[in-house]
C-alpha cells in the first residue's frame, strides 16, 4: 500500500527534507508529494521570517552545503564573538558555536570579533552593550567623573582609563577596573595617645588632606591607600611629638605640623599621593595636668599683673619727685600752684580754717 506524504511551503518558508534521519536538501515554494511507505519521510518547514534558523541537526545541515546562499552561516571558535544587526537595528551578540541566518525576508549583517582583544570597543557601543542579553557575554563598567580606572587583565596592568564607560569580553580573559577617586580628601587621625618627651601623656586629633597624583601607584603599592596613608601619619606623630617637651609642643604646634608633614609627604609620594596639609586639630591633656597648667598659668598672670602694678607706682613716684623739684627751683610756679589748690577749695563750698600755730594766721591772710 502507497502512503504519500504532501508539504505545502510558503513564499517565506523553506523545508528541510530528512529521509531516514538524514538531511537531504532544502524544499523551495511550492508543494511537495512524497511516497513514503515505511515512514521515513520528514520534512521540516520553517519560516524565513524568524531570521534565525535554529535546528537540532544545523550541523548536518550546513555541512551538506544545500543552504547555498540562502542563508549567512556562521561558525565561530571559542574566542570569536559575533555582533549581528537585523534591518540596521542590533539584535544580539553570538558566543562561539555555529549559527545559520536566512536571507531574503531581511537584511542580516554580522560583524565577529577576535574577543582576545579583551576590551570592546565599537562606533556603537551604546547601543551593543545596553542591548538585552549583552551582559551574557560582556562586562560593563562606569569610571565616575573625577576619578580614574585602574585596568588589570588577568592580573596584569594595562592602563588608566578616563571617566566614562567601558566593557570587556568575558570568558578568554579576567578584566578588573579599580577605580580611584582623584579629588581630594580627608583623613581623620583621632584619639592618639602620645608620649613627650618630659613623660607627659596627651591625646591628640590630627588630619591630613591629601589627593592621588598616580592611581595606578595607588593602587599597586598597598591593598587601601587610605589606611596606610593613616598608619604612617600615626608613627610620624609619635616619632615628632615623642622627641619634644611639652611646653616647646604647645608654644609651637604649627612648627610640630610641618615636621609631621615633611616626613608623611616623603612616604605618600612613594603611594602615589600628594599632601596637601597637615594639621593638629585637638590636643587633649590629663585631668590633673590640665588643673597644673591652669594653676601655672594663673600664676604667670598674677605675676605679671604685681608686676605692672609695680611699674604703675614706680612710675607715679618718679613723677611726683620730679614735679616736687620743679616747684622747688620756681618759687613762682609754687606759688600758683597753691593758688589752684585754694581755688579748688573755695569752690567747694564753705571755708573753715583752724590756726594752731603762732604766725600761721598772718601767712593764711597774707596768702589770701
Amino acid at each position: 500500500m502507497f502512503v504519500f506524504k504532501r508539504y505545502k511551503i510558503r513564499s517565506y518558508e523553506m523545508g528541510l527534507y530528512f529521509r531516514d534521519g538524514e538531511f537531504r536538501r532544502v524544499l523551495e515554494q511550492g508543494t511537495h508529494w512524497f511516497i513514503d511507505p515505511l515512514r521515513k519521510v520528514a520534512v521540516d518547514v520553517v519560516s524565513r521570517r524568524a531570521t534565525w534558523l535554529s535546528h537540532e541537526k544545523l550541523d548536518l545541515i550546513v555541512k551538506s552545503g544545500a543552504l547555498g546562499d540562502r542563508a549567512v552561516v556562521l561558525d565561530l571558535k571559542d574566542y570569536e564573538r559575533a555582533l549581528v544587526w537585523i534591518e540596521g537595528r542590533f539584535a544580539h551578540v553570538l558566543a562561539g558555536g555555529q549559527y545559520a541566518y536566512w536571507k531574503g525576508q531581511k537584511r542580516v549583517d554580522v560583524e565577529v570579533l577576535d574577543a582576545r582583544h579583551v576590551r570592546f570597543e565599537h562606533d556603537q557601543f551604546k547601543a551593543i552593550v545596553r542591548s538585552a542579553g549583552a551582559q551574557r557575554y560582556l562586562d560593563v563598567c562606569t569610571v565616575k567623573r573625577d576619578c580614574a580606572g585602574v585596568l588589570f587583565v588577568d592580573g596584569r596592568y594595562v592602563e588608566t582609563l578616563a571617566p566614562g564607560e567601558y566593557a570587556f569580553w568575558k570568558g578568554p580573559a579576567e578584566a578588573l577596573v579599580v577605580e580611584v577617586d582623584l579629588r581630594e580628601t580627608m583623613v581623620d587621625v583621632g584619639g592618639q595617645e602620645i608620649m613627650t618627651a618630659d613623660k607627659v601623656t596627651l591625646r591628640l586629633n590630627a588630619v591630613v588632606t591629601y589627593k592621588v597624583l598616580d592611581a595606578r601607584q595607588a593602587v599597586s603599592q598597598t591593598d587601601d591607600v587610605r589606611q596606610a596613608l593613616y598608619r604612617e601619619t600615626q608613627l610620624v606623630l609619635r616619632s615628632v611629638i615623642g622627641a619634644r617637651e611639652l611646653d616647646n609642643f604647645l608654644t609651637d604646634k604649627d612648627a610640630v605640623a610641618r615636621d609631621v608633614e615633611e616626613s608623611v609627604r616623603r612616604r605618600a609620594g612613594e603611594l602615589g599621593l600628594e599632601i596637601a596639609s597637615v594639621g593638629i586639630r585637638d590636643v587633649i591633656l590629663p585631668g590633673d595636668m590640665k588643673d597644673l597648667m591652669n594653676k601655672v598659668t594663673e600664676a604667670k598672670k598674677a605675676a605679671e599683673a604685681n608686676l605692672i602694678a609695680r611699674r604703675e607706682e614706680t612710675a607715679a613716684i618718679r613723677s611726683q619727685a620730679n614735679t616736687a623739684k620743679l616747684l622747688a627751683d620756681n618759687p613762682t610756679l609754687m606759688r600758683l600752684r597753691e593758688l589752684e589748690v585754694l581755688e579748688k577749695i573755695a569752690g567747694s563750698g564753705k571755708l573753715n580754717v583752724v590756726v594752731g600755730e603762732k604766725g600761721l594766721t598772718d601767712r593764711i591772710v597774707n596768702l589770701l
